[in-house]
């Protein structure tokens, strides 16, 4: 006999963000996902925490402009 259970997933943070660069004429780029932030954390916060982790693993977008940033509870 065999049984089936749900896939497991990851936990989601309690936030969601949406954060997209562009390089005019050469890439642009949305990155999307969920955090929690700590209790002492602001939007600002966040926000450069996301540009630095992006720009540790693409430098070139350390001078891209940004189009778009949305930070939002992650909930319905």
């Amino acid at each position: 006999m065999s049984s089936t259970t749900a896939p497991t997933t990851a936990p989601q943070g309690t936030h969601h963000y949406v954060l997209t660069l562009d390089l005019p004429g050469r890439m642009a780029t949305t990155w999307t996902g969920t955090l929690t932030p700590g209790t002492a954390d602001t939007r600002h916060d966040i926000y450069v925490l996301l540009r630095r982790h992006i720009t540790a693993e693409i430098p070139e977008y350390s001078r891209a402009n940004v189009v778009f940033f949305a930070l939002e509870p992650n909930q319905l």
